[in-house]
C-alpha cells in the first residue's frame, strides 16, 4: 500500500466524510484503512477515492465513499457484530465492515463479481468475510441470527427473510424505492417490535431476487 494512496484516503475522510457529519472514529479509520483501489479496474484506480460512484463489472457499481460510511455508520458497530451483507458487488463495503465487526457473510448472485470480490478479500487477509453465491433476497439463514443487516441494493420492499434472520435488537439498512430513486431505511428491531427510519435519497442498482425486482 503506497504513501501516495493512504494520503489520498486520508484527504477522503477530510474532505468527503467528516464535513457532512461521519463522526465515528471506527467507520473513519476503515474508510482511512481499506484501499480502495484495490476494488476497482487497474484503468479507474486514479479515481478511486473520487466523490461518486464508479462502474464495476456486470453493470454494477461501487458506490460512492460518503455512502458507504453513511450506511456503515448507521448500523452503529462496536465490534462484536456478526454482519449479513446482500450484494457483494466489488466487495468494498463488504471489506469496510469487516475491519469494524467480528464477522461479515456478503451474499451475491453474479459469480464473476464474488469471485472477484474474494480475490480481493484473500489478497489483503480479510479472513473474517464468509461468501455465498446466491440470491441475496432470501439472506443466509444458516448463519443467523445477524446483529446487523445491510442491502447494497435498491428493492421495493424490505425482503421478509431478511427481518426474520436480523436479530433482536438489532438493526437492518436498505436502500426501498423504485428502480431510479429510493430512500435509505433503516429498520431497528427491538423486543419484537420493528421501527422504520427514513435516512436520506439514494440511487442504487436493482435487488434482484425472489423478494426484489
Amino acid at each position: 500500500m503506497s504513501d501516495k494512496y493512504l494520503k489520498i484516503r486520508e484527504r477522503m475522510v477530510d474532505e468527503q466524510l467528516k464535513p457532512r457529519g461521519i463522526t465515528d472514529e471506527k467507520v473513519l479509520q476503515a474508510m482511512c484503512g481499506v484501499p480502495r483501489h484495490e476494488f476497482v479496474d487497474d484503468a479507474l484506480c486514479s479515481r478511486a477515492y473520487g466523490d461518486f460512484p464508479l462502474p464495476i463489472a456486470s453493470g454494477q457499481t461501487i458506490s460512492q465513499p460518503y455512502i458507504v460510511a453513511c450506511m456503515t455508520e448507521a448500523l452503529q458497530l462496536q465490534g462484536h457484530e456478526k454482519v449479513l451483507e446482500i450484494g457483494t458487488g466489488s466487495g468494498y463495503q463488504a471489506a469496510i465492515l469487516s475491519r469494524i465487526c467480528e464477522q461479515v457473510f456478503t451474499v451475491e448472485r453474479i459469480n464473476v463479481l464474488l469471485a472477484g470480490a474474494r480475490r480481493v478479500f484473500d489478497k489483503l487477509k480479510y479472513y473474517n468475510i464468509s461468501t455465498k453465491l446466491d440470491d441475496g433476497t432470501l439472506g443466509w439463514q444458516e448463519h443467523g441470527p445477524y446483529d446487523a443487516i445491510m442491502v447494497t441494493a435498491g428493492g421495493p420492499r424490505v425482503p421478509e427473510p431478511l427481518i426474520e434472520q436480523l436479530a433482536d435488537p438489532g438493526r437492518l439498512i436498505i436502500p426501498v424505492g423504485d428502480q431510479h430513486l429510493q430512500e435509505l431505511q433503516m429498520v431497528i428491531k427491538n423486543e419484537g417490535v420493528l421501527e422504520s427510519v427514513s435516512l436520506e435519497k439514494v440511487r442504487f442498482v436493482n435487488l434482484v431476487g425472489e423478494y426484489g425486482w
